[in-house]
């Protein structure tokens, strides 16, 4: 496809590394000349200095050729002026020419729906409400350090560190399988570098970070056999009162968990509190290690650092651990660094970007997919290297109405889940999928683009 992305910050230069790994046509507009300059040497793209809601600069875009266009610029009312002059100039001679635009402020969130349809948006993207989402299903789940969810959240896919005392250990899946007999399927493991998708006769050992699959009731029926910790939080301390923060606190207060946010500046604090009437609002500095036990960090569930820098956010992540038994989770922008960061262990870690990335590469593949399949969800885990995705499966797929154990699956394929119209079964060889199902695929190969993908040949 050729796509065009106006805005080259944190989320656009994302956006160029994925998509352009998948080998599509990427062309990038952005207002700094020297950002255009490094990404277009960098990824080998096409890039155009200036105002991407220009007319004249969307035609040297060569827009009317091109298939996509995703606006992430800083601001969310030019991203809709650049959708909407892009739909009039690049679809007029192109009915299947589609716009994707970032509209993150919280004003807007509740005229989403209306957005889209009046500017004929084919979708829009929030990464700070993702991410808030995101943290939630953490605080709400302690012992995970991802959660990630299909089936319009009717299936997770939780990871989690098998501790030292844990009854897991030495032991191999089928065992885990008769022991506990319950619809829990480990899909990946990781140990140490290594990233395994187990067969039955697989092993677990202490240390081995597992991600298994199963309906959000069985996976904590699961986690509490095994002894580990399944009540959410009770009350959280925030740091930081930007959008994501906003958009975390409303929905914690919803769900009846104390808020408490941690921000330096007063006029935000001012904001936050008229806001959210219900949420503790401290204007504090947060680095100061007197305002946080002056605020409880000793006694609080859970604790999400979310300021605008990396490197505070690690700290405060990394202090809380030490004084707390939270559950701590640190929100990060630069993912060049995650390996290292991640040595640090400062809790679960959030990648905004990269959720948004996941996202757009997911809208992507669907709309150049085969007859067969759509793609509902997709997440690239352990840095880019297992892919999890969920295909819709459509009349005279390839894969429809045959036993999985007389498919020729390819070997580094394994079908996790699948959802038979809202009922939940984690398969056997004697599953069968069918027209109107939806898959859960875990590979560890990537650019699927439609389940016939999975199989040989």
């Amino acid at each position: 496809m050729k796509i065009i992305i106006v805005g080259c910050g944190k989320v656009g230069s994302s956006l160029v590394d994925q998509l352009s790994k998948e080998k599509h046509e990427i062309t990038i507009v952005d207002r700094n000349a020297d950002v255009v300059s490094d990404i277009s040497n960098t990824y080998d793209v096409m890039g155009v200095v200036g105002n991407g809601a220009s007319y004249e600069l969307l035609q040297e875009t060569g827009i009317e050729e091109a298939n996509l266009l995703i606006a992430v610029t800083d601001s969310d009312e030019v991203n809709m002026l650049a959708c909407l002059v892009a739909k009039k100039v690049g679809g007029s001679n192109n009915p299947d020419f589609a716009t994707i635009a970032r509209v993150r402020n919280p004003l807007y969130s509740k005229e989403v729906a209306y957005i889209k349809e009046e500017l004929g948006l084919a979708t829009t993207i929030n990464p700070e409400y993702a991410a808030a989402m995101e943290i939630s299903r953490l605080i709400r789940f302690p012992s995970a350090s991802k959660v990630d969810t299909f089936a319009k959240g009717k299936v997770e896919l939780v990871k989690m560190e098998i501790p030292e005392n844990s009854p897991l250990n030495g032991l191999s899946l089928i065992d885990i399988g008769k022991k506990y007999s319950m619809p829990v399927l480990i899909g990946i493991v990781e140990r140490g570098e290594e990233v395994v998708i187990p067969r039955g006769n697989f092993v677990l050992m202490p240390g081995d970070r597992i991600s298994l699959i199963a309906t959000p009731e069985i996976a904590r029926h699961f986690f509490h056999k095994v002894g580990l910790a399944v009540k959410g939080a009770k009350n959280v301390m925030i740091i930081g009162g930007g959008t994501i923060a906003i958009y975390l606190a409303e929905e914690l207060l919803k769900s009846g968990i104390t808020v408490k946010i941690v921000d330096w500046n007063r006029e935000k604090c001012e904001e936050l509190s008229d806001r959210m009437p219900e949420a503790a609002i401290i204007c504090g500095d947060a680095s100061n290690q007197d305002v946080l036990f002056e605020e409880g960090i000793r006694t609080v569930d859970g604790f999400v650092s979310l300021t605008g820098i990396d490197e505070t956010n690690i700290f405060l992540s990394l202090f809380a651990k030490r004084v707390s038994k939270a559950k701590v989770i640190t929100k990060v922008n630069r993912i060049s660094f995650d390996d290292i960061i991640e040595e640090f262990n400062p809790g679960s870690i959030i990648y905004p970007k990269s959720i948004t990335a996941d996202y757009i590469v997911r809208y992507v593949r669907a709309k150049s997919n085969s007859i067969g399949s759509n793609v509902e969800t997709l997440y690239r885990l352990m840095d880019g290297r297992v892919e999890t995705l969920e295909f819709s499966i459509r009349k005279n797929s390839p894969v429809a109405g045959i036993p999985l154990m007389e498919l020729k699956l390819k070997k580094d394929v394994l079908i996790a889940c699948i959802n038979h119209r809202g009922r939940i079964e984690i398969p056997n060889g004697r599953s069968v999928i069918h027209e109107g199902d939806t898959v859960v695929i875990i590979t560890t190969t990537s650019g699927f683009s439609d389940i016939q993908d999975v199989l040989e040949g």
